[in-house]
């Protein structure tokens, strides 16, 4: 029987690692090495080997009792992103917190006979089907731990890269006594209601990010678990807020807004990076500035952009609302302009305020990563810049605009 490339893992790979260059995802021949070596198939067994290789697919879910996702195989453009950040050398000793077993071992074939890689989870079911699935494809030398990752794993310390993969609301001070002096920690953070890859480099006492990607993760369980949120507008609507984020919010008069007429307003600028506008807003908006979430059904009761689905920064101002739009613009080529959509009895004037943060934002800051982040540990001797800052529970997280 001739095997074709649909039923050939060794093709399947190739063509995985090609789409990614494809993508503009995969730059660096480490990553890209390991990618190809690694039989991802074999850390997802039942899975078809068509959707193992996929590259925007997550893989053998493990839920909690109440269906939610607690541990998956990250889709294998998200590891190749995070790979990239970590900047990871041969020899180098690296810790995974949140396992699976094939992230683990793609660090293995990257630092090489001669480094350590060691991955921790909290959860039995996820850390023996790791052990079993590493075992089986040559690489025991990981060292998998079953243990609550908010202290880290001290016995293999210290680390040169930690790479996080849950989503996690704060940053431990274990993690940080782990890792090297010149160590990079790269994680996906969550804050302002939103999740961020961030690549952490140590900067005295305190961490500076050497770069930021769009990402999220199922969040960390454990002594580090902590939940966003939820303020309803309808049963398919809602804003979406940290848990130390306490404005006040006049629900029936934004759901009354809501329901009532709109208002369109366009910025005469270019709509793109929505990643990177979303960030600018929600650290320039003042505490009114939140996450504006919705369910389909609302999508498809014409209430609110279908962008929304997937959340969206809104500013509120009592009963009036605003968030950001887009349309196709001769002016710009084939891409969007960015504009805004207004409701309630001040739409006018949110949407003017919010319409000024989006030219502001196109004006000076269209670009990737033009903001600065710091995270400074309670007790750093390290000055807090001014700008926008969240109190978590271990630190303070910065985010100014230079």
């Amino acid at each position: 029987m001739t095997t074709t490339r649909e039923d050939d893992p060794v093709a399947l790979r190739a063509a995985m690692v090609a789409s990614l260059h494809a993508q503009d995802v995969l730059h660096c021949d480490r990553v890209a090495a390991a990618l190809a070596t690694v039989p991802r198939h074999e850390f997802a067994p039942g899975e078809p080997l068509r959707k193992a290789y996929d590259t925007h697919t997550t893989l053998v879910p493990v839920r909690a009792a109440d269906g939610t996702e607690i541990s998956v195989v990250s889709a294998s453009h998200i590891q190749a992103i995070m790979l990239e950040q970590a900047l990871i050398e041969p020899g180098m000793r690296v810790l995974e917190v949140g396992s699976g077993g094939y992230n683990a071992a793609l660090i293995a074939e990257m630092v090489g006979p001669s480094g350590q890689v060691t991955t921790v989870d909290i959860d039995p079911i996820v850390i023996e089907r790791a052990r079993t699935c590493l075992a089986a494809t040559g690489y025991e030398r990981v060292n998998v731990v079953l243990a609550d990752a908010d202290a880290g794993v001290p016995e293999h310390a210290p680390y040169d890269r930690i790479i996080v993969t849950v989503g996690a609301w704060d940053i431990p001070p274990a993690w940080l006594d782990q890792l090297s002096g010149t160590g990079r920690i790269v994680l996906p953070l969550r804050f302002a209601g939103i999740s961020r890859l961030i690549a952490f480099d140590r900067t005295g006492d305190f961490l500076t990010a050497a770069d930021y990607r769009l990402g999220a993760f199922v969040a960390m369980q454990g002594d580090g678990e902590t939940s966003e949120r939820l303020v309803t507008i309808t049963d398919d609507i809602g804003l979406y807020l940290d848990p130390q984020h306490t404005p006040s919010f006049d629900v029936s008069a934004l759901r009354q807004a809501l329901h009532g007429p709109r208002i369109d307003l366009w910025a005469g600028t270019e709509f793109d990076m929505p990643d990177e506008l979303a960030l600018f807003l929600l650290t320039n908006g003042g505490e009114q500035m939140v996450m504006l979430h919705a369910a389909q059904q609302a999508i498809d009761d014409g209430l609110v952009e279908p962008a929304v689905r997937h959340g969206m920064p809104v500013l509120v101002r009592g009963g009036s609302f605003a968030y950001r739009l887009k349309r196709d613009s001769a002016d710009f080529g084939s891409k969007f302009e960015a504009g805004v959509r207004a409701h309630g009895p001040d739409a006018a004037a949110v949407g003017d305020e919010f319409l000024t943060l989006v030219r502001q934002w196109g004006g000076e800051y269209f670009r990737r990563n033009a903001a600065r982040i710091q995270y400074h540990p309670t007790g750093a001797n390290s000055t807090i810049p001014a700008g926008w800052k969240t109190v978590k529970r271990h630190g303070t997280l910065t985010v100014t605009w230079p």
